[in-house]
């Protein structure tokens, strides 16, 4: 069909997998699409590597439990023709197109032979899952249907993104995140993470189709790195480089505001964080993206951090929440602030969305979230 084009359906935001060593071993690393599709090609990365990463095979399937595959949809991944490849340091390797039948919101298994020894001086790239994933012993099971299993991880290793060949018109929405959007805390393998929530409304709704790549980070924060790169430093590789992006969706800040190594060159303030929002609406406009800015929701007497919230802490998350909301610098706002904040106490959120440490939701915190995004604004 003329003017298909490439649209992320499924996307890992990359960080260094601190104190991983991983030596002749296959992973398989499972997902979930958003959108589906008949031509699909896989994303691998050495974005935090600190030389070539060597993939000795690869392979991509629609899951079926566990380790497994579904034998008849098991596709062996080629690189320029080859069926194995080096990726180079802090670099990425898109795989060629595959043929596969894979329905929206799709579980699916990307399988990957690391035929070296990579000790945790590598700097393997990975990032926490809250899914069950999947390293055998020690050999190439990449084809297999059912790999065996020398231990599981509930991170993402090597693994970028998935890409679906699309129909004209489909857009792809991206989500800029710390914690709250890559859903920690949430029930492993349930999904019950805001963006995947948003993915599900999307696809419930008909209409125009929309990718959802989901690239919250844990710990992330927009001013400075910690476990990765700050949201100004990645914005480029993870919003703009991403397939298709039409939109994004950025929900920063609870991590500057909570200082986690308490350095007084880190405090946060509301004109930097301002001001680094500010950057991230301009860079996103001059690419054509629309974007669309989340409040900071509350985290007064969290336990995740005992110390973390205090009231000065507090009064400049109001202040950059007034300006995400009135300031003009984003294309709309979804206020996640209002959405699970208690009415009655503002600086806390709601019991019915907390998953207990005052400072990540619950399942059916995330997937409010997930409901109060005005699905309009991807019309």
């Amino acid at each position: 069909m003329a003017n298909e084009h490439w649209v992320g359906t499924w996307a890992v935001a990359p960080a260094p997998a601190e104190g991983v060593a991983l030596s002749n071993v296959t992973l398989r690393m499972n997902g979930r699409l958003s959108l589906g599709g008949k031509v699909l090609r896989v994303r691998l990365t050495n974005a935090h590597g600190t030389r070539p990463l060597a993939i000795g095979a690869a392979h991509f399937g629609l899951r079926a439990g566990g380790a497994a595959i579904q034998p008849a949809s098991n596709r062996r991944l080629t690189f320029g023709g080859e069926s194995s490849t080096t990726i180079a340091t802090g670099a990425l390797a898109i795989s060629d197109p595959v043929e596969l039948n894979a329905p929206p919101l799709a579980d699916i298994a990307v399988t990957v032979h690391l035929p070296h020894d990579l000790p945790a001086s590598f700097g393997l790239t990975g990032r926490y899952a809250r899914v069950t994933n999947y390293i055998s012993p020690l050999g190439n099971f990449a084809d297999a249907d059912v790999m065996p299993v020398g231990r599981i991880t509930d991170d993402w290793y090597v693994v970028a993104g998935i890409d679906v060949l699309a129909e004209p018109g489909t857009g792809g929405i991206v989500a800029l995140g710390d914690s709250l959007t890559d859903g920690n805390i949430a029930t492993h393998d349930a999904w019950a993470n805001w963006p995947s929530q948003l993915a599900r409304r999307l696809f419930a709704r008909g209409g125009r189709p929309m990718g959802v790549m989901n690239q919250g980070l844990g710990g992330n924060r927009i001013l400075h790195d910690i476990r990765g790169d700050s949201g100004l430093r990645r914005f480029d590789r993870d919003v703009l480089a991403q397939p298709g992006v039409t939109h994004a969706i950025v929900l920063l800040g609870t991590n500057d505001l909570r200082n986690r190594w308490a350095r007084p060159e880190e405090e946060a303030n509301a004109p930097a964080l301002i001001a680094a929002l500010k950057q991230l609406a301009l860079r996103a406009h001059a690419r054509g993206i629309r974007i669309l800015g989340g409040t900071i929701t509350p985290f007064e007497n969290e336990t995740f951090l005992p110390g973390a919230w205090t009231p000065a802490r507090e009064r400049i998350r109001q202040a950059v929440n007034a300006w995400i909301r009135t300031g003009n610098a984003f294309d709309a706002v979804i206020d996640f602030d209002a959405g699970v904040r208690d009415p009655d106490h503002p600086a806390s959120m709601l019991p019915m969305w907390d998953c207990g440490d005052h400072l990540h939701q619950s399942d059916a915190g995330y997937n409010h979230m997930g409901d109060i995004i005005d699905l309009s604004l991807f019309e």
